[in-house]
């Protein structure tokens, strides 16, 4: 899995009354999310989504979109 690492990805809270915990969501591949309760955990979480969004599109035979580059 260590070619997850290049798509960037994003950390968010999630507001206490919504449930709590953090959500992290891939801006390459839409819908891809990883939850937890911790930054952490959710980090662990997208990246099984990720790998798993990734072999979905290699199933079908779709290529994966390019990693975009982060910007500062």
């Amino acid at each position: 899995m260590s070619d997850l690492n290049v798509y960037p990805y994003v950390v968010a809270s999630i507001p206490p009354e919504e449930g709590g915990g953090y959500v992290v969501s891939f801006a390459d591949i839409p819908g891809c999310l990883g939850v937890g309760d911790t930054p952490e955990e959710a980090v662990e979480d997208g990246q099984r989504a990720l790998f798993a969004c990734l072999d979905a599109l290699k199933a079908v035979d779709r290529e994966p979109p390019a990693p975009s580059v982060p910007t500062a």
